[in-house]
Protein backbone atom coordinates (compact mmCIF):
# COMPACT_ATOMS: atom_id res chain seq x y z
CA UNK A 1 0.00 0.00 0.00
CA UNK A 2 2.75 2.43 0.82
CA UNK A 3 4.97 3.48 -2.63
CA UNK A 4 8.12 4.99 -1.06
CA UNK A 5 8.80 5.70 -4.54
CA UNK A 6 5.78 7.73 -4.80
CA UNK A 7 5.83 11.74 -5.33
CA UNK A 8 3.14 12.55 -2.52
CA UNK A 9 5.70 12.20 0.79
CA UNK A 10 5.80 8.51 3.43
CA UNK A 11 4.02 10.45 5.99
CA UNK A 12 1.09 12.14 4.10
CA UNK A 13 0.60 8.16 2.68
CA UNK A 14 0.10 6.45 6.41
CA UNK A 15 -1.82 9.69 7.31
CA UNK A 16 -4.53 8.74 4.07
CA UNK A 17 -4.35 5.30 4.74
CA UNK A 18 -5.10 5.66 8.54
CA UNK A 19 -1.79 4.15 10.03
CA UNK A 20 1.29 4.79 12.05
CA UNK A 21 4.62 6.51 10.04
CA UNK A 22 6.59 4.13 12.32
CA UNK A 23 4.70 0.75 11.08
CA UNK A 24 5.76 1.52 7.61
CA UNK A 25 9.61 1.24 8.48
CA UNK A 26 9.10 -1.52 11.29
CA UNK A 27 10.49 -4.96 10.33
CA UNK A 28 8.62 -7.39 12.13
CA UNK A 29 11.02 -9.30 14.99
CA UNK A 30 9.83 -13.14 15.49
CA UNK A 31 8.62 -13.78 18.35
CA UNK A 32 10.51 -16.42 20.74
CA UNK A 33 9.42 -19.27 21.31
CA UNK A 34 8.39 -18.68 25.19
CA UNK A 35 7.00 -15.49 24.06
CA UNK A 36 4.64 -18.05 21.55
CA UNK A 37 3.75 -20.00 24.21
CA UNK A 38 2.72 -17.52 26.31
CA UNK A 39 0.12 -15.94 23.79
CA UNK A 40 -1.86 -19.28 23.78
CA UNK A 41 -2.20 -19.19 27.32
CA UNK A 42 -3.43 -15.59 27.23
CA UNK A 43 -5.54 -16.22 24.55
CA UNK A 44 -7.15 -19.24 26.16
CA UNK A 45 -7.27 -17.03 29.32
CA UNK A 46 -8.98 -14.33 27.67
CA UNK A 47 -11.72 -16.36 26.61
CA UNK A 48 -12.69 -17.80 29.66
CA UNK A 49 -12.15 -15.02 31.91
CA UNK A 50 -12.70 -11.85 29.17
CA UNK A 51 -12.98 -9.58 32.32
CA UNK A 52 -9.48 -9.85 33.14
CA UNK A 53 -6.86 -7.37 32.43
CA UNK A 54 -3.04 -7.21 32.55
CA UNK A 55 -2.79 -7.82 36.16
CA UNK A 56 -5.06 -10.48 36.32
CA UNK A 57 -3.51 -12.55 33.58
CA UNK A 58 -0.59 -12.14 34.94
CA UNK A 59 -1.34 -13.54 38.33
CA UNK A 60 -3.85 -16.32 35.80
CA UNK A 61 -0.31 -17.29 34.40
CA UNK A 62 0.98 -17.52 37.34
CA UNK A 63 -0.89 -20.27 38.82
CA UNK A 64 -0.24 -21.82 36.18
CA UNK A 65 3.14 -22.07 36.66
CA UNK A 66 4.38 -19.20 34.14
CA UNK A 67 6.28 -16.17 35.85
CA UNK A 68 5.94 -13.20 33.40
CA UNK A 69 6.33 -9.44 34.26
CA UNK A 70 3.15 -7.05 33.84
CA UNK A 71 4.79 -5.16 31.02
CA UNK A 72 5.73 -7.72 29.04
CA UNK A 73 1.88 -9.17 29.50
CA UNK A 74 0.60 -5.91 28.25
CA UNK A 75 3.11 -5.95 24.85
CA UNK A 76 2.06 -9.63 24.56
CA UNK A 77 -1.80 -8.85 25.32
CA UNK A 78 -1.69 -5.28 22.26
CA UNK A 79 -0.03 -7.84 20.10
CA UNK A 80 -2.92 -10.43 20.18
CA UNK A 81 -5.34 -7.63 20.24
CA UNK A 82 -6.50 -9.07 23.59
CA UNK A 83 -8.23 -6.34 25.78
CA UNK A 84 -10.37 -6.74 28.67
CA UNK A 85 -13.77 -6.44 28.12
CA UNK A 86 -15.69 -3.52 30.86
CA UNK A 87 -17.64 -0.52 30.82
CA UNK A 88 -15.22 2.30 30.88
CA UNK A 89 -15.68 6.29 32.10
CA UNK A 90 -15.86 8.55 29.01
CA UNK A 91 -12.75 10.27 30.18
CA UNK A 92 -10.75 10.56 26.96
CA UNK A 93 -11.38 12.79 23.71
CA UNK A 94 -11.41 10.73 20.25
CA UNK A 95 -8.84 12.42 17.66
CA UNK A 96 -11.44 14.10 15.40
CA UNK A 97 -10.10 12.62 12.22
CA UNK A 98 -10.48 8.84 13.45
CA UNK A 99 -13.37 7.68 11.98
CA UNK A 100 -16.06 6.39 14.72
CA UNK A 101 -19.51 5.52 14.33
CA UNK A 102 -22.80 5.22 16.05
CA UNK A 103 -23.65 2.01 18.00
CA UNK A 104 -27.14 1.47 15.34
CA UNK A 105 -28.83 -1.78 16.62
CA UNK A 106 -30.21 -0.56 20.15
CA UNK A 107 -33.84 -1.47 20.41
CA UNK A 108 -33.58 -2.50 16.36
CA UNK A 109 -35.40 -5.11 15.65
CA UNK A 110 -33.14 -7.96 13.49
CA UNK A 111 -35.81 -10.87 12.37
CA UNK A 112 -34.41 -12.19 8.85
CA UNK A 113 -30.64 -12.29 7.40
CA UNK A 114 -28.75 -9.74 5.49
CA UNK A 115 -30.08 -6.03 6.95
CA UNK A 116 -27.61 -6.29 9.79
CA UNK A 117 -23.72 -7.93 9.68
CA UNK A 118 -21.27 -7.95 12.32
CA UNK A 119 -17.39 -7.89 11.55
CA UNK A 120 -14.65 -8.49 14.45
CA UNK A 121 -11.21 -9.75 14.08
CA UNK A 122 -9.06 -12.86 16.08
CA UNK A 123 -5.98 -14.16 17.20
CA UNK A 124 -5.18 -17.74 15.60
CA UNK A 125 -2.07 -19.23 17.57
CA UNK A 126 -0.34 -21.65 14.59
CA UNK A 127 2.66 -24.16 15.59
CA UNK A 128 5.32 -21.48 14.92
CA UNK A 129 4.15 -18.03 15.10
CA UNK A 130 0.15 -16.72 14.70
CA UNK A 131 -1.94 -15.34 12.44
CA UNK A 132 -5.20 -12.81 12.17
CA UNK A 133 -8.73 -14.38 11.43
CA UNK A 134 -11.08 -11.42 9.95
CA UNK A 135 -14.83 -12.93 9.60
CA UNK A 136 -18.02 -11.62 8.74
CA UNK A 137 -21.15 -12.83 10.35
CA UNK A 138 -24.48 -12.65 9.52
CA UNK A 139 -26.74 -10.80 12.58
CA UNK A 140 -29.67 -12.61 12.59
CA UNK A 141 -28.56 -16.21 11.45
CA UNK A 142 -24.96 -16.26 12.89
CA UNK A 143 -23.80 -17.66 9.35
CA UNK A 144 -20.58 -16.70 8.79
CA UNK A 145 -20.57 -14.89 5.12
CA UNK A 146 -16.68 -14.28 4.62
CA UNK A 147 -13.26 -14.96 6.64
CA UNK A 148 -9.45 -13.90 5.68
CA UNK A 149 -6.63 -14.52 7.06
CA UNK A 150 -3.13 -12.05 7.53
CA UNK A 151 0.10 -11.93 9.47
CA UNK A 152 -0.67 -8.37 10.10
CA UNK A 153 -2.89 -6.28 11.64
CA UNK A 154 -3.70 -3.37 8.30
CA UNK A 155 -7.11 -3.30 6.93
CA UNK A 156 -6.71 -4.36 3.78
CA UNK A 157 -7.69 -8.06 4.84
CA UNK A 158 -10.30 -6.94 6.38
CA UNK A 159 -12.26 -5.38 3.69
CA UNK A 160 -11.29 -8.13 1.62
CA UNK A 161 -13.70 -10.24 3.74
CA UNK A 162 -15.98 -7.39 3.47
CA UNK A 163 -16.01 -7.26 -0.28
CA UNK A 164 -15.99 -10.85 -0.86
CA UNK A 165 -19.02 -10.70 1.22
CA UNK A 166 -20.63 -8.62 -0.63
CA UNK A 167 -20.27 -10.05 -3.97
CA UNK A 168 -21.90 -13.48 -2.73
CA UNK A 169 -24.59 -12.14 -0.65
CA UNK A 170 -25.09 -8.18 -1.74
CA UNK A 171 -24.18 -5.29 1.09
CA UNK A 172 -26.29 -5.02 4.34
CA UNK A 173 -27.67 -2.22 5.63
CA UNK A 174 -25.77 -2.38 8.73
CA UNK A 175 -22.08 -3.35 9.79
CA UNK A 176 -21.43 -3.31 13.13
CA UNK A 177 -17.90 -3.53 14.23
CA UNK A 178 -15.67 -2.86 17.31
CA UNK A 179 -13.66 0.84 17.27
CA UNK A 180 -10.53 -1.19 16.04
CA UNK A 181 -8.21 0.58 13.91
CA UNK A 182 -8.28 -1.75 10.84
CA UNK A 183 -12.58 -0.71 10.97
CA UNK A 184 -12.05 3.07 11.58
CA UNK A 185 -9.23 3.25 8.53
CA UNK A 186 -9.89 5.33 6.04
CA UNK A 187 -9.57 2.13 3.77
CA UNK A 188 -12.28 0.74 5.30
CA UNK A 189 -14.80 3.41 5.81
CA UNK A 190 -14.77 3.96 2.04
CA UNK A 191 -15.12 0.42 0.92
CA UNK A 192 -18.08 0.16 3.14
CA UNK A 193 -19.83 3.41 2.39
CA UNK A 194 -19.26 2.35 -1.38
CA UNK A 195 -21.57 -0.15 -1.11
CA UNK A 196 -23.92 2.00 0.27
CA UNK A 197 -24.21 0.35 3.98
CA UNK A 198 -24.26 2.31 7.45
CA UNK A 199 -21.27 1.49 9.84
CA UNK A 200 -21.70 0.38 13.58
CA UNK A 201 -19.84 0.42 16.34
CA UNK A 202 -19.78 -1.43 19.44
CA UNK A 203 -19.84 1.35 22.63
CA UNK A 204 -15.94 1.29 24.27
CA UNK A 205 -15.61 -1.28 26.17
CA UNK A 206 -19.44 -2.77 25.74
CA UNK A 207 -18.46 -6.22 24.94
CA UNK A 208 -22.56 -7.11 24.90
CA UNK A 209 -22.38 -4.77 21.52
CA UNK A 210 -21.29 -7.74 19.13
CA UNK A 211 -21.35 -10.74 21.83
CA UNK A 212 -22.56 -13.15 18.95
CA UNK A 213 -19.20 -12.87 16.87
CA UNK A 214 -17.24 -13.28 20.59
CA UNK A 215 -19.84 -16.33 20.61
CA UNK A 216 -18.16 -17.70 17.25
CA UNK A 217 -14.53 -17.28 18.50
CA UNK A 218 -15.22 -19.25 21.68
CA UNK A 219 -16.46 -22.28 19.71
CA UNK A 220 -14.16 -21.68 16.84
CA UNK A 221 -10.90 -21.81 19.07
CA UNK A 222 -12.34 -24.75 21.80
CA UNK A 223 -13.75 -26.49 18.78
CA UNK A 224 -10.92 -26.53 16.22
CA UNK A 225 -7.90 -23.90 17.00
CA UNK A 226 -6.93 -25.13 20.20
CA UNK A 227 -6.89 -28.83 19.17
CA UNK A 228 -4.42 -28.58 15.94
CA UNK A 229 -1.20 -26.69 15.78
CA UNK A 230 -0.90 -25.52 12.61
CA UNK A 231 1.93 -25.61 10.49
CA UNK A 232 1.50 -22.46 8.69
CA UNK A 233 -0.57 -20.21 6.86
CA UNK A 234 -1.83 -22.80 4.76
CA UNK A 235 -2.32 -25.84 6.76
CA UNK A 236 -4.42 -22.97 9.45
CA UNK A 237 -6.97 -21.64 5.95
CA UNK A 238 -7.50 -25.52 4.98
CA UNK A 239 -8.70 -26.48 8.53
CA UNK A 240 -10.55 -23.01 9.25
CA UNK A 241 -12.52 -23.07 5.99
CA UNK A 242 -13.88 -26.61 7.20
CA UNK A 243 -14.10 -25.86 10.22
CA UNK A 244 -16.44 -23.14 9.09
CA UNK A 245 -18.02 -25.20 6.39
CA UNK A 246 -19.27 -27.66 9.54
CA UNK A 247 -20.24 -24.24 11.74
CA UNK A 248 -22.37 -23.18 9.21
CA UNK A 249 -23.91 -26.63 7.53
CA UNK A 250 -23.88 -29.39 10.45
CA UNK A 251 -23.29 -28.04 14.10
CA UNK A 252 -26.89 -26.88 15.77
CA UNK A 253 -26.82 -23.69 17.07
CA UNK A 254 -29.14 -23.68 20.97
CA UNK A 255 -29.61 -19.86 20.51
CA UNK A 256 -31.10 -20.55 16.92
CA UNK A 257 -33.21 -23.32 18.16
CA UNK A 258 -30.93 -26.47 17.20
CA UNK A 259 -31.12 -25.31 13.32
CA UNK A 260 -28.00 -24.94 11.81
CA UNK A 261 -27.03 -21.32 10.45
CA UNK A 262 -27.18 -22.26 7.31
CA UNK A 263 -30.78 -23.38 7.32
CA UNK A 264 -32.23 -20.51 9.01
CA UNK A 265 -30.23 -18.45 6.38
CA UNK A 266 -31.70 -20.01 3.38
CA UNK A 267 -35.11 -21.19 4.84
CA UNK A 268 -35.36 -17.10 5.11
CA UNK A 269 -34.33 -16.45 1.79
CA UNK A 270 -36.29 -18.94 0.58
CA UNK A 271 -39.49 -17.61 2.43
CA UNK A 272 -38.71 -14.40 1.21
CA UNK A 273 -38.51 -15.10 -2.82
Amino acid sequence: MIDPKHELPVTRQAEALGIARSTVYYKAVPLSAEDEAILRCLDALHLEFPFAGSRKLQGFLSDQGIQVGRRRVTTLMRLAGIEALYRRPRTTQRNPQHAVFPYRLRELTIDRPNPVWAMDITYIPMKSGFVYFAAVMDWHSRRVLSFRLSNTMTADFCVDAFEDAVSRYGAPEILNTDQGSQFTSVEFVAAVGATGTLQSMDGRGAWRDNVFIDRLWRSLKYEEVYLRAYTGMADARHHLERYVAFYNTRRPHMALGDPTPDGVYFENQRLAA
